[in-house]
């Protein structure tokens, strides 16, 4: 508990409300479309702090929000058929990632990396047309994808690109495509977790912040939800990937 309250005494009040209200919303933006906790949670924190303790602070929120999503229908064996090579290839993308780059991860480098991903999902959700993967290309896509999303996970803490693009390409329908992108992020959240254990970034203060930051993701999350049956999906999320997309340049150019 001590240490749990050095973490919040460390960071001190206005970044400690930065934190909790930086979570309520991304928990929001998750509650109306399905996705964006961690890219809203790291982009904004990555303002105030080094990625990886950001990073640190998204560990049990993101997971269990993610739990939650990929628990919702009943598609988990079918598509944990289809897609396991893929999720190897994330974890195992973000094992190598973190050994590479362990080294040298901090500081404007990682902050500039971050900006890089952010404003390459911004782009790609905001002028990529609606792709479609054939069976013959998933093969061989998938595992790519995944390995490429791994690395990119190890260094930015953010689990989208390219994974997001491809599942949506697989032409899954709107229950499946939930399903899937929330078995993705747990499979990204756990690996990036070992992967902050095993560079001594996830320590037992981490762990006790991370935890506190539950709650405003939930209600977050649960507004979200409540919210995304009175405005229109596709607004908030042009909305959103502008958002993300000047963020983004910021930290791209300002590191």
């Amino acid at each position: 508990m001590n240490t749990f309250l050095e973490f919040y005494q460390d960071l001190g009040l206005a970044l400690s409300l930065l934190v909790l209200g930086t979570f309520l919303l991304a928990g929001m933006v998750k509650g109306v479309i399905g996705l964006g906790l961690p890219t809203v949670a790291m982009g904004l924190l990555g303002l105030a702090m080094a990625p990886t303790q950001a990073a640190a602070l998204l560990i049990i929120p993101a997971t269990l929000t993610n739990i939650w999503q990929l628990a919702a229908g009943g598609h988990l064996s079918t598509l944990l058929k289809r897609l396991w090579p893929m999720l190897l290839a994330i974890f195992l993308g973000t094992g190598a990632g973190t050994w590479w780059l362990g080294g040298v991860a901090g500081g404007q480098g990682m902050a500039r990396a971050l900006g890089a991903a952010l404003l390459l999902y911004a782009l790609s959700g905001l002028f990529l047309p609606t792709l479609r993967v054939g069976s013959r290309t998933e093969r061989w896509l998938g595992p790519a994808c995944g390995l490429v999303t791994g690395i990119i996970t190890s260094a930015t803490g953010v689990f989208v690109i390219p994974a997001v693009p491809y599942l949506q390409a697989l032409g899954l329908n709107k229950d499946e495509l939930v399903q899937a992108l929330g078995l993705s992020f747990t499979v990204s959240t756990l690996a990036l977790a070992l992967g902050l254990f095993w560079r001594g970034a996830l320590g037992e203060g981490a762990l006790g912040a991370s935890l506190l930051v539950l709650l405003p993701a939930i209600l977050g999350m649960l507004f979200g939800q409540w919210l995304r049956q009175r405005v229109s999906a596709a607004l908030f999320k042009r909305v959103f990937f502008i958002g993300m997309g000047l963020l983004g340049g910021h930290l791209l150019i300002g590191g």
